[in-house]
C-alpha cells in the first residue's frame, strides 16, 4: 500500500498582556478516505482588538472550516470546497454584525483568517486579513500572504479585508508544492511582529520531536521581545507525502483480485450470468441476476487486454465512486447490495432500452422537438456531473441509453475527470480519451477538458441527431496542433432540416474555442428552444456556406448557360 499525506503539529496560543485572547486555532487530520481526499486543514483566526464579540467570530470561522470543509463534495477540488465554506461563514459573522450594530464593523464578528490545507503534494492557502502563513527555508521565512492592512497615519492601520465585514468577501488563494521535511507556520500579529525566522528554526532544532513545547518557546520569545498582543502558533512538519496509486481512498481495495473468465449460466459473486451485453478491449458487459432478491443487474469487469494496465485499473475502480456521488435519474445508478466483494468488478442498474445510436438509426429525420427533448434529458445528466466538478469526457451516443419510458440515461464513467481525485492522485501524461468524432478539439491539443468540453459533445450529438453527419466532417479528428484550430470550418445543417436560428446555437456549442462557447449549459438549451436575438443580428449565410452542394450546381447552371450563348453568338457570325 502507498504511502499517505503525515505531519507533525505543534500549536500554542497565550492572551499574552491582553485581558482575553481573542486569537482561535485548530487542525483536524482525518483518517483515510478522507485524508487522501481532502487533506489536512490547519487554520488560525485572530479577532480585532475593538470588538467584544471578536473572539466568538474567531471560534467560529475555524470550528466551522474543520467541521464544514470535510462536508463538501470529495469530487470537488479544496479550492471549491473551501471558498464555499468560508463565504458561508462570512455571511453568518455579516448578518450577526448587523444585527448587533448595523453601522458599527469595528464592534462586530470579525476577525482574520488564514487555512492551510495539505493535500496530496500540494499546500492550498487561503487567506484574509494580516495574520501569516511562512514556509520556514533554513533559517528564513517566506511568506506565503499578503497583508491586508491599510495605512491610516503614523503607527495606525485598519483592516482592508477580514471576515464578517461586508456580506461577500475576497479571500487570497493560491497553491505551493509540498516536499518531505517542509515546514509552514501560521502567526499572529502578536508573534510575527516580534519574532523572525532564526527564533523559530532555533525552537524547531530544540525540540524536533516535541512541536509543541517549539511553539510555546517561540510564543514565550515573542513575550519576551515585547509583545503586547494575543499570540499564536502553528509549526507544521511535512514529513511523509502520498506515493504511487490510490485505490483504498476511492472506496475500493487495491487487493481484490481480478475476476475469472465468466461465460452465461455461471454463478458469480452472488449473481447468476444470464448473458453477454457488450464486450471490447476495454471490458466485458454482461446481464444478471442478483441472487439474493432476483433483482436484474449489469456486471461489468475489466477486459483481458487492460488487466495489466494500472492507469485503466484505477479509472476503472473510480466508475462505482463516482456513480454514487451522482444523483439524477439521468446518469446510470449503482446496483445496492450489502455482500462483501470477492473480485474487482462493477454492478449497476439494468436499462432496458436503446442506445443512442440506435434510436438515430430508427429516426433518421427526427422531429426537432423530439431531438430538443433528449438534449436537454443529456443536459440534466451532465449537470449532475458539472455540479460535482466532474467532466464526463467521453459523451457519445454509444454511452447514452434511452429507457422504454423515454428516460434518457448517460452511462460509463471510465473517462470521467473528478477534479478532487485529480488533487489528490494526479495522472501525467494521460492518453486522449473519449471517442474522436465526439471530443472537444482541446483534448487533441493537450488542453484540460472543462464542462465546455462535455457541451461540445453535446452539440455535436445534437448535429448528427438532426442532420445524419458530424459538424466538422473528419478535419476535427485530424487536428494536431493549435494553429489547426483555424482550420476548421462547421457545416451549417441543411436549412430544410432546421430553423437557422437553431442552427447557430448548435454552431455556438461546438465552437472550436471553449471560450466561444455556452457559459452554461442552461443557455444553449435556452436556445434551442427561444431564438436568440444576437443570431438574427448576424449577417446572414452566404449560399456556398448554408448549401455548398446546391451552390456548385447553380455555378455549373450559370456556367452552362454562358457557353450556350457563347456558342449560339458564335455559330450566327
Amino acid at each position: 500500500m502507498s504511502a499517505s499525506l503525515a505531519i507533525s503539529l505543534g500549536q500554542h496560543s497565550d492572551k499574552g498582556l491582553k485581558p482575553a485572547n481573542q486569537d482561535f486555532y485548530g487542525a483536524l487530520i482525518p483518517t483515510q478516505p478522507a485524508l487522501d481526499l481532502k487533506g489536512i486543514a490547519i487554520a488560525l483566526a485572530d479577532g480585532i482588538s475593538s470588538s467584544d464579540v471578536s473572539s466568538i467570530a474567531a471560534q467560529t470561522a475555524i470550528k466551522s472550516f474543520l467541521t464544514d470543509y470535510y462536508d463538501t463534495s470529495d469530487s470537488w477540488p479544496v479550492k471549491t470546497s473551501a471558498h464555499r465554506v468560508i463565504s458561508a461563514t462570512n455571511a453568518w459573522l455579516h448578518a450577526q454584525t448587523r444585527a448587533r450594530q448595523a453601522d458599527d464593523v469595528d464592534s462586530g464578528y470579525v476577525c482574520t483568517l488564514s487555512v492551510l490545507v495539505l493535500k496530496s503534494r500540494a499546500a492550498h492557502i487561503f487567506h484574509i486579513g494580516d495574520s501569516r502563513i511562512y514556509r520556514l527555508a533554513g533559517s528564513s521565512l517566506e511568506q506565503l500572504t499578503v497583508d491586508h492592512r491599510v495605512a491610516a497615519g503614523a503607527n495606525h492601520f485598519y483592516l482592508g479585508r477580514a471576515l464578517g465585514i461586508g456580506g461577500n468577501v475576497e479571500v487570497d488563494y493560491r497553491s505551493v508544492p509540498v516536499g518531505v521535511g517542509d515546514i509552514f507556520v501560521l502567526t499572529t500579529d502578536g508573534v510575527h511582529e516580534h519574532v523572525d525566522g532564526a527564533i523559530i528554526a532555533e525552537a524547531i532544532k530544540a525540540h524536533p520531536d516535541d512541536l509543541d513545547a517549539a511553539a510555546r518557546h517561540v510564543v514565550s520569545r515573542a513575550l519576551g521581545n515585547g509583545s503586547a498582543d494575543n499570540l499564536t502558533i502553528q509549526i507544521a512538519r511535512v514529513d511523509a507525502l502520498p506515493g504511487g496509486e490510490a485505490a483504498d481512498f476511492l472506496g475500493q481495495s487495491a487487493d481484490l483480485p481480478l475476476p475469472p473468465p465468466i461465460e452465461p449460466g455461471a454463478d458469480f459473486d452472488g449473481y447468476r450470468i444470464l448473458r453477454p451485453l457488450h464486450a471490447n478491449a476495454r471490458s466485458q458487459v454482461f446481464l444478471a441476476q442478483d441472487n439474493t432478491d432476483g433483482r436484474v443487474a449489469v456486471i461489468k469487469v475489466p477486459g483481458l487486454d487492460m488487466r495489466d494496465d494500472p492507469t485503466f485499473l484505477r479509472r476503472f475502480m473510480m466508475e462505482e465512486w463516482i456513480a454514487r456521488r451522482l444523483n439524477t435519474p439521468h446518469a446510470l445508478r449503482i446496483h445496492q447490495q450489502d455482500r462483501k466483494r470477492h473480485y474487482l468488478y462493477l454492478a449497476t442498474e439494468y436499462v432496458d432500452g436503446q442506445t443512442l445510436t440506435q434510436w438515430m438509426t430508427d429516426n433518421p429525420r427526427p422531429d426537432l422537438n423530439a431531438v430538443r427533448d433528449l438534449v436537454e434529458q443529456i443536459a440534466r445528466g451532465l449537470n449532475a456531473f458539472h455540479r460535482q466538478e466532474m467532466v464526463h469526457q467521453d459523451l457519445r451516443p454509444d454511452n447514452i441509453m434511452i429507457d422504454r419510458t423515454g428516460t434518457v440515461v448517460i452511462i460509463d464513467f471510465g473517462s470521467t475527470k473528478v477534479a478532487g481525485v485529480v488533487e489528490a492522485q494526479p495522472v501525467e501524461n494521460e492518453a486522449l480519451l473519449g471517442t474522436v468524432q465526439y471530443a472537444a478539439p482541446e483534448y487533441r491539443i493537450g488542453d484540460t477538458g472543462t464542462d465546455r468540453s462535455d457541451q461540445f459533445s453535446l452539440g455535436v450529438i445534437a448535429y448528427q441527431m438532426l442532420t445524419g453527419r458530424l459538424p466538422y466532417g473528419a478535419d476535427a479528428a485530424m487536428l494536431r496542433n493549435r494553429s489547426d484550430l483555424t482550420r476548421l470550418r462547421y457545416q451549417p445543417a441543411p436549412a430544410d432540416r432546421i430553423p437557422e436560428w437553431v442552427d447557430r446555437a448548435i454552431e455556438k456549442a461546438v465552437h472550436p474555442d471553449p471560450a466561444q462557447r455556452y457559459e452554461a449549459l442552461s443557455e444553449f438549451i435556452y436556445d434551442l428552444r427561444h431564438p436568440n436575438p444576437a443570431f438574427a443580428a448576424m449577417p446572414p449565410r452566404s449560399l456556398l456556406v448554408r448549401n455548398p452542394v446546391l451552390f456548385w450546381q447553380l455555378l455549373c447552371l450559370a456556367l452552362a448557360g454562358t457557353v450556350a450563348v457563347l456558342l449560339t453568338l458564335l455559330l450566327g457570325r
